[in-house]
């Protein structure tokens, strides 16, 4: 298996994804049927690891969409057996599906598998084998709009504390706690998503360490600058800890030089938040919450945050001035006087 790339996305892993989705469907969903799955999921997910690059995770819930979809379809009265679940299909089908599929899912799961089934039924729009994607037009209930959750200043002080605050007390080793150390402060330095993160090699560092090249979704590069402390820990971590520093080799890896893992980054910030007494349901991505709105929070211009996170709509980027224009309000009713 060749080095990953620096959006933390393998050509192989991701085919490898497709071809396990492809062989071991969801549970109650085995009425798809082997031909039925390499007819038609089979390409589609070829598609998605390997020219979109779409990530596991998203290969996961696409296969779960077309499962349930077919698993519906075959309950449906007149539904016509294999082969009939997807050419010919009406708008109207597609409503009935999302009428009783809300009483399964929560609305963003349901968003979620209509993006699925969305891309699925234009895919093969493409190809000649559906005349229409009949999801075009639907109308989905609308999504709750919920504020990113994130960590103020100082509690992000008391987090990134925490590593090295555990080596003084015994409970890590030197290794572990600049590495942890290292992983967090990039998260939050510089905005990167968890896959980024794990996927980050030397290679991709500025000359002096200050910069990461990262190819983030869409396989879109963009360059991070990892701020003073970030580039500091990183220093320290390359020069004490490193094994390896050749361009292929991965930034952040476990105790047998191996790259670390999505899952691994996970598991150790829980381990740090339970630590520094902060809410254990706090995921990686919510230290790139945090990067974005301290920043617009300190009067950064949305459109530099928008195009330091990554993001291709400026829309994405304006949900965290939600959350500046609440702390704004949270601040004015503790201090005016005439609020």
């Amino acid at each position: 298996m060749g080095a990953k790339t620096q959006g933390g996305r393998r050509p192989g892993a991701a085919a490898g994804a497709a071809a396990r989705a492809e062989t071991k469907p969801e549970e109650g969903c085995a009425e798809s049927g082997a031909a039925l799955v390499e007819q038609w999921w089979a390409p589609f997910g070829a598609h998605l690891a390997l020219e979109r690059r779409y990530s596991a995770y998203t290969l996961r819930n696409y296969r779960r969409a077309f499962d349930d979809f077919v698993a519906w379809r075959r309950r449906a009265p007149g539904a016509g057996g294999a082969g009939r679940e997807f050419s010919g299909l009406s708008t109207r089908v597609m409503r009935d599906f999302v009428i009783e599929a809300q009483h399964r899912y929560g609305r963003r799961t349901l968003h979620n598998h209509a993006s699925g089934l969305r891309a699925f039924f234009k895919f093969w729009q493409r190809q000649g084998r559906v005349e229409k994607n009949p999801l075009v037009g639907l109308a989905l209930p609308k999504l709750e709009k919920r504020l990113p959750q994130f960590l103020t200043e100082g509690q992000m002080k008391e987090l990134l504390a925490a590593p090295l605050r555990l080596l003084e007390n015994g409970g890590v080793d030197a290794f572990a706690a600049w590495r942890d150390r290292l992983a967090m402060e990039l998260l939050y330095g510089a905005g990167l998503r968890v896959s980024e993160l794990t996927g980050l090699n030397y290679g991709a560092l500025e000359a002096d360490g200050t910069i990461a090249r990262v190819l983030g979704k869409g396989q879109k590069e963009r360059l991070c600058p990892l701020g003073r402390v970030a580039a500091e820990v990183l220093a320290r971590w390359r020069r004490d800890f490193a094994r390896d520093t050749s361009a292929s080799a991965p930034v952040l890896v476990d105790g047998k030089n191996h790259r670390m893992t999505d899952r691994a980054v996970q598991l150790m910030l829980k381990k740090y938040l339970a630590l520094a007494g902060l809410p254990l349901d706090l995921t990686p991505h919510k230290l790139r919450h945090s990067y974005a709105t301290h920043l617009l929070n300190a009067g950064a211009d949305l459109r530099l945050v928008q195009e330091l996170l990554g993001h291709a709509s400026l829309n994405t980027t304006q949900v965290y001035t939600h959350v500046t224009v609440a702390r704004l309000r949270e601040v004015y009713a503790k201090a005016h006087p005439r609020a």
